[in-house]
């Protein structure tokens, strides 16, 4: 007799969907946990009985069992934060990080990153995440490893090759004749010095002086000196040495007839601190001849001395982008993202972590920019757990839980009739 059978149905039942009240209460545990994604429980059937009848052999279900638990990654919403260590991910990609103990890679959307004390980025349980080492262009160089910053590094010092010179020297200047270094004061008409930076990142002070030529032989004309004190050179301190010269001409509505740019002399800038002696400076002379005040409008050199570490940032590129007392920004490294082909198909461990498994397939590893996801700075991607989903399924799966405990209470009943027919 079949009310037996039905007893087990019931009881398949109750197993099944107390694994799902399981899958919610985890849900709803974790609706402010950082990364969290939501799963789902998908019930099917069990294998049926046949029995015969008049009308021909049938079929009897034998009760329901749980087929598989999804995991729902849709993208969670993103909070701010003042942390610039945080990072969320649009897209389907996964922040890598490393087991310090075991060394293995796991994957996470959980970006509450921090650096320790040796400078390592990590997660909240010490895992260290991974990316592309960079080279001074901000290419990635080398495989993919811990990001590592010293706390104490240093950016290297950077020798000036060129000066951007915007001046106006005024037209109505008088013709003073040949510049002579011994006596600069009278021989020129106006002087823009200008700080610039050796091999060691030490300065020096450079200075041009403009004279205007005999406008008779050379109109609108000037001479360009170039000079530093014979003390920066191994000469003479306090006696000017020249390091290079050349000539601008105007035309009559004040502007330069070609761009000008003038350059020291080979081997001039032998520095007294032993600096790199090959340097040379080349000067872009913007420069205009209005009949107004000689000034100096904007000066830029690109050189820059030795520079600490002061702080670290990250940008949306996912570049660790170190910020030196120098003012130098510098790129150190970039976060690797990764991806998968089937991402339902990874496998939970705990802590917001994620491993690769033959269902999920190999990572498709790259950066912001290669299709695997973006990244937002300041910000920490929320748990896409709906409560209001989650309640309407709790409900469900009560019902159903107590409709299949009915089930074990009528058939004891039933069961009970047929042991009272010996009586």
């Amino acid at each position: 007799m079949s009310v037996q059978s039905s007893l087990y149905s019931g009881i398949s039942g109750l197993s099944t969907n107390g694994d799902a009240m399981s899958v919610i209460g985890n849900n709803i545990a974790n609706t402010n946990t950082i990364g969290f994604k939501t799963s789902r429980t998908i019930f099917s059937d069990l294998l049926s009985s046949t029995v015969s009848g008049s009308g021909g052999n049938s079929q009897v279900g034998r009760g329901v069992g749980l087929s598989i638990i999804d995991n729902i990654f849709s993208q969670g919403t993103f909070v701010s934060t003042e942390s610039n260590t945080d990072l969320a991910i649009e897209g389907d990609g996964f922040f890598m990080v490393r087991d310090p103990f075991s060394q293995a890679i796991s994957y996470t959307r959980a970006g509450a990153f921090r650096f320790d004390s040796i400078g390592t980025l990590v997660n909240a349980e010490g895992y260290k995440v991974q990316g592309y080492p960079l080279d001074v262009n901000g290419n990635t160089v080398g495989d993919i490893n811990d990001i590592v910053v010293d706390p104490l590094s240093y950016t290297p010092a950077n020798s000036t090759a060129n000066v951007t010179l915007s001046t106006n020297l005024n037209g109505n200047a008088p013709y003073l004749g040949a510049f002579d270094i011994l006596d600069p004061a009278n021989t020129s008409n106006y002087a823009a010095s200008i700080q610039v930076f050796d091999s060691l990142g030490e300065t020096h002070l450079i200075t041009n002086y403009f004279t205007k030529l005999d406008p008779a032989t050379n109109p609108l004309e000037w001479q360009v000196t170039t000079t530093v004190d014979g003390s920066e050179i191994g000469g003479v301190p306090g006696t000017l040495t020249q390091i290079g010269t050349g000539n601008i001409t105007f035309g009559v509505d004040g502007a330069l007839t070609a761009p000008v740019t003038l350059t020291t002399g080979a081997g001039l800038l032998t520095w007294a601190n032993n600096s790199d002696p090959a340097q040379q400076i080349s000067f872009d002379m913007q420069t205009t001849q209005y009949a107004s005040d000689s000034v100096v409008n904007s000066q830029n050199q690109d050189g820059y001395a030795a520079g600490s570490l002061l702080k670290i940032d990250i940008d949306s590129n996912g570049n660790i982008v170190g910020t030196y007392s120098n003012g130098e920004p510098l790129k150190l490294s970039q976060i690797a993202l990764s991806a998968f082909t089937n991402t339902n198909g990874l496998s939970k461990q705990g802590n917001n972590l994620y491993n690769e498994t033959s269902e999920s397939g190999t990572p498709i590893i790259g950066t912001v920019g290669s299709g695997v996801g973006k990244i937002f700075t300041n910000s920490l991607e929320q748990s896409n757990v709906d409560l209001a989903q989650e309640f309407v399924e709790m409900i469900t799966i009560q019902r159903g839980f107590q409709a299949n405990s009915k089930i074990i209470t009528t058939t004891d009943e039933m069961m009970s009739e047929l042991i009272n027919l010996k009586r």
